[in-house]
């Protein structure tokens, strides 16, 4: 995520982008944002977050471990994302973390729906991955 953003979402476990303008989506024309890589599991959960937000694809499989990543990765420009609150962050040893999360999004103008999930990430040359996840 650029530096130059007002209010980046790391500085708070639970944002939305319609309160922050400096984050609103970028035309689906933009595909690559400059991100520093995230420091921890909940830090790369956020910027997973944001790239999908941003229909950012290709930020999206670089921080997929190379164990699950699809080869490759359709996102619907219809998608909204609304929000994401991080509900709980566990370090399971050096290497490995899971994150739960409660992303809230809307289809093509229908109702708002969420995803709740408990992702799971793995640490490897100084990178943090994610793995999979299973949707709660």
């Amino acid at each position: 995520m650029s530096s130059s953003r007002a209010c980046p979402p790391t500085t708070s476990r639970r944002w939305s982008r319609s309160s922050c303008p400096s984050q609103r989506a970028p035309s689906p024309r933009r595909t690559r944002l400059t991100r520093p890589w995230p420091a921890d599991a909940p830090a790369l959960m956020r910027s997973r977050y944001d790239a999908y937000a941003a229909l950012d694809r290709q930020w999206l499989l670089d921080t997929w471990h190379p164990s699950t990543r699809p080869a490759a990765l359709e996102l619907d420009p219809a998608t909204k994302w609304l929000g994401l609150d991080v509900k709980d962050h566990r370090v399971v040893d050096d290497t490995h973390a899971e994150v739960e999360f409660v992303a809230r999004f809307r289809s093509g103008g229908g109702r708002a729906q969420r995803l709740h999930e408990r992702s799971r990430f793995v640490k490897e040359g100084g990178r943090w991955y994610y793995v999979d996840g299973d949707v709660r």
